[in-house]
């Protein structure tokens, strides 16, 4: 009886384990824009297109993030790499979000 009720408890503890072991990934919509023109919520057109300003102002120091227009916010992104190739375009973002410091921890990113 005993090993039985270890054996129930170990499988109620795996259960549980696995169901708060990982955040979920997530799709996020938005913009990648760098860190600067998200604080606006718009890109300077002196700096040309949209892809033009954000490559820019990555160049010269800022971040790329996800901004979401509808909501007015901007998340920080883990991988400063995959947006590059995404610059100034809507795309769908797959990852998990640290709402603390509002990063997007990255999977995917792909147009949409």
């Amino acid at each position: 009886m005993k090993k039985k009720l270890a054996i129930c408890f170990a499988a109620v503890a795996m259960v549980v384990g696995v169901n708060f072991a990982a955040p979920q990934a997530k799709t996020f919509t938005g913009s990648i824009m760098d860190s600067a023109c998200a604080k606006s919520g718009a890109h300077n057109p002196a700096m040309g297109t949209s892809k033009e300003c954000t490559l820019a102002c990555v160049k010269s120091g800022s971040t790329f993030v996800l901004y979401d227009a509808t909501t007015k916010t901007a998340y920080n992104l883990d991988d400063q790499k995959k947006p590059e190739a995404f610059a100034g375009q809507n795309v769908k973002v797959t990852g998990t979000l640290d709402a603390a410091t509002k990063t997007i921890h990255v999977t995917s990113i792909a147009a949409s």
